[in-house]
């Protein structure tokens, strides 16, 4: 990776307030709002990038933690997938596991993905201390 994606700490940085029923993607620190992200990338605020997966490679190279069988049923697979790159040049599924899941389940070969670059995930962060740790984190890995 370039020196280039390097992030910049902006200490005036604000979250992004959520709303009553937005999803959002919880890891450690790590908290983005779903919900908006998916509602600028479908008014075409976010421009991504857009990637079919082929879901049984994707199964070969990773695995999913249990998830909601009660909830798996009511998924649709052909809602597209977002992916976010969470360290520089690796991307992990923030939402549609369930979707990937069920895709695998009845033998459907490829699911519609969007892809978040790390630099496009910044105003998304609902914390603010989440937000510096991933500046931190994400300098540390180019």
């Amino acid at each position: 990776m370039t020196r280039s994606r390097k992030l910049k700490l902006d200490k005036k940085f604000e979250p992004l307030p959520t709303r009553d029923g937005d999803e959002i993607f919880r890891n450690g620190y790590f908290k983005f709002n779903i919900t908006r992200i998916m509602e600028d990338i479908l008014a075409g605020k976010l421009e991504v990038a857009e990637e079919p997966i082929n879901v049984s490679s994707w199964f070969r190279l990773r695995s999913l933690n249990a998830v909601n069988e009660d909830h798996i049923s009511s998924v649709d697979v052909n809602k597209t997938v977002l992916q976010a790159e969470i360290r520089a040049g690796a991307y992990n599924m923030i939402d549609g596991n369930h979707r990937i899941e069920k895709a695998r389940r009845e033998g459907v070969e490829w699911i519609n993905s969007y892809k978040i670059k790390g630099e496009q995930l910044v105003p998304y962060f609902i914390e603010k201390k989440g937000y510096e740790a991933f500046v931190e984190y994400w300098n540390s890995k180019l």
